[in-house]
């Protein structure tokens, strides 16, 4: 069944490509989308201290090399970080929504990955759902009064089901949109909240360590007051170098569902999804260079420096507001 396809190709990521949702559907998205956005950019403006500013450029960058490497579940699907709560674990919600806005965005206009029509929707599953839990769920279980807790099973336990109930909560508004866009509600909801609920395994994993790593080798990145210019320029710098790295294994990555897309053209339903109306970076290659290691890699290396070429843009507007106070 066509509809079959579509939940096998949505649940191994939740990057939703345009001609999934009806237009109406995807369309009316955008209005909580540009409102939380919007809410969320002035906050952000308003209260994060100007020396955090490289720490946005640095977890944006992260989180899309992240996102660039899937790994293989069960079923014969595969999955990948979101980074929604530990982007607002570390920055708090508003500056976590503005981060993670700003790295799905440019997957679907630069990689056209995620459909543009869709991308109201894939900004509000994948980014404010997830920085809302985060920033509102879990860094209040963890950080009292501006100081992060000593307890460090307390800190991995908090960020494991952050991480986790994050990724369950894209899924299951992933799933309400595509029932609202004609799918089986008996199908769709079962099949998406089932295979998620493995990759969020993986996701509250991978949060739990990389805060609890954080905890015990730099709190400040966790408390109300970040630290100095200089020492957060160095963090800065290093943690660019990580996301490099971590571009550099892409290619390891568990390959795209080619093999999905090959039954649905065999069953004649892939017309269902909507090609994008112009290739830049297409599924994270440059062109010239084929389907290479060598592309994927440049590709994501060009991904990151885009990324904190504009969180550092958006430096030059906090620049006109004066330091968060302590």
């Amino acid at each position: 069944m066509w509809w079959q396809w579509i939940v096998e190709r949505i649940a191994l990521g939740l990057h939703i490509p345009d001609g999934f949702l009806h237009a109406p559907v995807a369309l009316l998205w955008w209005l909580p989308t540009v409102i939380a956005v919007g809410i969320a950019a002035r906050a952000a403006r308003q209260s994060l201290d100007e020396r955090a500013v490289p720490l946005m450029g640095v977890m944006a960058a992260f989180i899309f090399a992240a996102q660039m490497i899937n790994v293989p579940i069960a079923g014969g699907t595969s999955g990948h970080l979101l980074g929604g709560v530990f982007a607002a674990l570390v920055l708090g919600p508003w500056a976590g929504m503005v981060v993670m806005t700003s790295v799905i965005a440019l997957q679907a206009i630069l990689f056209q990955d995620g459909g543009i029509v869709a991308m109201g929707a894939n900004i509000f599953n994948m980014g404010i759902a997830t920085a809302a839990i985060g920033g509102w769920l879990a860094r209040p279980l963890l950080i009292r009064n501006g100081v992060l807790t000593a307890n460090r099973l307390w800190i991995a336990i908090v960020a494991a089901g952050a991480g986790w109930l994050s990724v369950m909560a894209a899924a299951a508004l992933t799933s309400a949109q595509l029932v609202l866009s004609d799918l089986p509600a008996a199908i769709v909801f079962p099949a998406m909240l089932s295979v998620h609920a493995i990759i969020g395994i993986g996701e509250g994993l991978i949060t739990a360590a990389a805060v609890v790593f954080l905890a015990s080798t730099r709190p400040d990145l966790l408390q109300a007051t970040p630290p100095s210019g200089p020492v957060m320029t160095r963090i800065a710098a290093i943690g660019v170098v990580i996301a490099a790295v971590i571009t550099a294994f892409a290619p390891l990555a568990s390959p795209d569902p080619d093999g999905l897309e090959r039954v649905a053209e065999d069953a004649g339903f892939i017309t269902r999804a909507t090609d994008a109306p112009y290739q830049l970076l297409p599924d994270y290659t440059i062109p010239w260079l084929g389907e290479t290691p060598l592309s994927t890699i440049i590709a994501g290396l060009v991904g990151v420096a885009v990324l904190i070429g504009l969180i550092w843009g958006m430096s030059r507007l906090l620049r006109t507001q004066p330091p968060a106070r302590s």
